[in-house]
């Protein structure tokens, strides 16, 4: 399948079954296409981006004995993956004079965004709640309409927001086994592993494309676009050594550990 034809499917289909159906035969990059960009992402009608603050927000840890609590958290991290996918295709329509190296890292990349979809859409349906029951936000998409390169998207999605689920994947398995409920438990330990190599493609590709002399932090912290900064990379349990499976310098990570709010990056 042409990797065009792919970003097409999930970014302009309609149908959730299509955008997260697997491609089973080899991608080929021969006909990349013009650039193009699009405001928002085609979706069915039940999961179409609701006005600001409408979508629940992530139940309190506290509250996930109640089984509807964490059926929302499903769906909430079903949509943030969705989201992933979306922009991903979206960054493969809008910039198609990338390596053709680069563009397959991501098909690959989005089979997991694709399998994850399904695992918290099947998830959330089992505890009661189906994908797209409730409003959904368009946080992670509305970032990346900022991104103006595939450093800005390396910098933005692979190293801030996949790197920052490295921790909390780790923090919903520890809050769904203190509520008793080991199958969610085991996927995010699962989703965790994947996010390693997420992180690991981002910042192998940063360090090819980075302007020469640049550190990768340096690099990093230039082409994150305001509200994102480098302490949005992390959650409140810090894995050091999830980090290092991914690739990242002990540099780069005690940096990312100190980071503050108002690190690295000017508005």
């Amino acid at each position: 399948m042409e990797i065009r034809h792919f970003a097409e499917r999930v970014l302009l289909s309609d149908s959730l079954e299509e955008k997260l159906r697997p491609v089973e035969e080899p991608f080929t990059d021969e006909h990349p296409g013009d650039p193009l960009r699009v405001e928002e992402p085609t979706r069915p009608a039940n999961l179409q981006f609701a006005p600001r603050r409408s979508a629940p927000s992530m139940p309190h840890p506290l509250s996930f004995k109640d089984q509807q609590k964490r059926a929302v958290a499903h769906h909430i991290m079903a949509n943030h993956e969705l989201q992933a996918l979306e922009v991903m295709a979206y960054m493969l329509l809008a910039f198609p004079e990338a390596p053709t190296e680069f563009r397959l890292g991501m098909t690959t990349v989005m089979a997991d965004e694709q399998r994850h979809t399904r695992m918290h859409q099947v998830r959330g349906a089992a505890l009661g709640i189906k994908f797209g029951d409730l409003p959904v936000n368009c946080y992670i998409w509305k970032k990346a309409l900022s991104f103006e390169n595939e450093l800005d998207y390396l910098a933005g999605l692979p190293l801030t927001f996949e790197g920052r689920n490295l921790d909390h994947t780790i923090e919903f398995e520890t809050f769904f086994l203190e509520a008793g409920d080991p199958k969610s438990a085991a996927m995010m330990r699962q989703i965790h592993k994947d996010e390693i190599g997420h992180v690991s493609f981002g910042i192998e590709w940063l360090r090819k494309m980075k302007a020469p002399g640049d550190s990768d932090w340096e690099a990093f912290c230039k082409h994150l676009h305001w509200p994102l900064r480098p302490f949005k990379a992390k959650g409140d349990t810090f894995q050091d050594e999830a980090r290092r499976a991914a690739g990242l310098s002990d540099e780069f990570i005690q940096q990312l550990r100190e980071s503050g709010p108002d690190t690295g990056v000017d508005e």
